[in-house]
């Protein structure tokens, strides 16, 4: 059995009013992860967005080196 179905057998036996509270919990749960990802998906584009244009993107001619 996994972790759902073990929440699920849990909370089909609660009262109604208990069981919302436990959605509204795992709903905020839910929320922060997404909130949580994105501000790390931010810090690492702003990590990117502060070396922008400082490297050439000149292609790389091997047989040039070995001259």
């Amino acid at each position: 059995m996994n972790i759902a179905e073990r929440i699920y057998e849990t909370v089909k036996t609660l009262p109604e009013h208990t069981a919302g509270e436990v959605l509204i919990f795992a709903e905020g749960l839910k929320a922060r992860q997404i909130e949580e990802e994105q501000m790390h998906r931010e810090k690492a584009l702003a990590t990117l967005a502060k070396y922008r244009g400082r490297f050439k993107a000149d292609k790389f001619n091997r047989e040039e080196c070995y001259c």
